[in-house]
């Protein structure tokens, strides 16, 4: 594995799957193997591979093809846990947004938020709160926060609800493309010479000696009937897996004859997402105490409106799990106390739902995931597997670092150089240019420094929808390990996110540029039967 001085060369790598497929049968030993293409485990994989260590990624599914595409795409502190008294979760996370928004500003920028208030007391518990909130940032900070009359308010957050409204707390907090930044996580790890394959799930965990030595992997794309199949061996391997994680250690504790008890208690949040006329700002709103307790936020995003999000516990840990009809009402019932223009279930474009890997104690036998952390945690098993999950989008990268230091310590891994992630552009990202707003609808931009590159390939002028053009399904074949129209539609493009009834048109057009650039079928059926399920509000 060669190591590269730069995040990407001037032309962008091309994620042949052949040629990826032989390089992992080609493999030596390891040092690293990470599970699991998500948040936590493309940190890590980027993280060792700056530090020198060779280092494979395997993804069962699709990078970011679970939790970590579908955040309410905000890179925060996280106001509720400071409301909590968990100074040291936000004090971190508000030094790791900085971090975040520097190495890529095309895919994450600061976004200022608006907390409405209607009654008095509000205004003053509030914004002193928020003052806490920029003490802790420190040199980290955004911007500092302001008192806002009724009119500023009302002028600041058009859309707003202006009966009883007394004014408002401005604060500053970030948002991102959570799946686009999931992908150039992937590319930049994959440009510094790490090995990294999507549908490539691992079905075993090899010990030799009672200790975990490697995995067998399989090709999840591979014709029927002809299964490919592989093992490679590493010094370490990390899961990474976050809902799922219980999974795999599943399999390293019946190699060893032990039973398993949970480590992850789910739950889901869920979205729904409206035009921009609903809040036509660029401001996001925030509820910080709904009737029932929750938090509401209406957040403008990619030419749209994210309302959300719940907090519902759960027994599974689904692919696509689905919106219950008292969350989607929960929503739209709350919105309507803030917003002018009461969104209703007709004026959704798309319903989306994603899981919290939430950790349990040890004691745990779960209930209410309000009184379960927020925080990540890392496990190693007596045979050396080593387990990440919990934490969140914005503390990523400092995931990542704890993940190394336990290897570390646990002495799987030898001495390492200082981690170089803090300040390490990723894929696409160009230091000093300005970036446009992520509450514009996705276009040439997004892609950052590799616009000029996307431009020049057929197509560049042909839109299909929504700033999705041809050259764009030709990118995410070509370059970004697309291999079917929900990897497209879904995480390269986020048409399914924002429109799932215009997804579904587009999708077959999608299809056939795939084909002719992949020679395979795209799996549409299957992505139309995905686009109704984002499509339709429960009732």
């Amino acid at each position: 594995m060669n190591t590269m001085s730069q995040t990407a060369a001037a032309s962008p790598a091309r994620t042949d799957r052949a040629q990826l497929l032989h390089a992992l049968e080609a493999l030596p030993e390891l040092d690293l193997i990470v599970i699991g293409g998500g948040a936590s485990g493309l940190g890590v994989a980027l993280d060792a591979r700056l530090r020198g260590l060779s280092v494979l990624l395997l993804e069962s599914h699709d990078f970011a093809g679970g939790t970590s595409s579908r955040a309410t795409k905000l890179v925060h502190g996280g106001v509720r846990y400071l409301a909590q008294g968990n100074i040291g979760l936000v004090r971190e996370a508000l030094h790791e947004r900085r971090a975040l928004l520097g190495n890529a500003p095309h895919l994450a920028q600061p976004l200022a938020f608006i907390m409405p208030a209607y009654r008095p007391w509000e205004l003053p518990f509030y914004g002193m709160g928020l003052k806490m909130y920029d003490a802790l940032a420190g040199s980290a900070s955004l911007g500092r926060t302001e008192w806002l009359g009724r009119a500023a308010t009302a002028r600041q957050l058009p859309g707003v609800n202006p009966g009883h409204l007394y004014g408002g707390v401005k604060y500053w907090d970030g948002q991102f493309d959570d799946a686009r930044l999931a992908l150039a996580l992937a590319r930049t790890a994959a440009a510094q010479g790490a090995l990294v394959l999507n549908y490539c799930p691992v079905i075993d965990i090899l010990h030799e000696g009672g200790r975990v030595c490697g995995v067998r992997w399989e090709d999840a794309l591979a014709p029927d009937g002809a299964p490919r199949q592989g093992t490679v061996r590493a010094r370490c391997v990390v899961n990474a897996t976050g809902v799922w994680v219980d999974r795999v250690r599943q399999m390293d504790d019946a190699a060893r004859g032990q039973g398993s008890s949970a480590m992850v208690a789910p739950s889901q949040g869920v979205h729904l997402v409206v035009e921009r006329a609903f809040l036509p700002s660029q401001n996001a709103l925030l509820v910080p105490h709904t009737r029932d307790g929750r938090v509401l936020f209406a957040v403008p995003w990619l030419g749209h409106v994210i309302l959300g999000t719940t907090d519902t516990p759960r027994a599974d840990a689904v692919r696509e799990p689905r919106a219950l009809p008292e969350e989607a009402a929960f929503i739209l019932n709350e919105s309507a106390r803030v917003l002018s223009r009461a969104p209703k279930a007709s004026d959704v474009r798309s319903v989306w739902v994603g899981l919290r890997p939430l950790v349990r104690p040890d004691d745990s036998a779960g209930g209410n995931t309000k009184a379960i952390s927020r925080e990540h945690t890392v496990r190693i098993s007596p045979s050396g597997l080593v387990t990440v999950t919990g934490g969140k989008w914005t503390t990523y990268r400092a995931m990542a670092e704890d993940v190394l230091q336990h290897c570390v310590r646990a002495g799987q891994l030898g001495p390492l150089p200082s981690c170089r992630t803090a300040r390490f552009p990723l894929v696409g990202a160009a230091p000093g240019a300005a970036p446009v707003s992520l509450a514009a609808l996705p276009g040439p931009h997004t892609y950052g420094s590799e616009a000029g590159l996307l431009q020049a390939l057929p197509g560049a002028d042909a839109e299909l929808g929504l700033g999705l053009t041809e050259a764009m399904v030709r990118f995410a074949a070509r370059h970004e390990y697309a291999r079917c129209v929900e990897d497209v539609l879904a995480r390269r493009h986020r048409m399914l996110f924002l429109d799932a009834g215009l997804a579904a048109t587009i999708a077959p057009r999608v299809a056939r540029i795939l084909f002719e650039e992949l020679g395979v079928d795209g799996q549409l059926d299957a992505f139309l039967s995905l686009a109704a399920q984002y499509g339709r509000v429960p009732a």
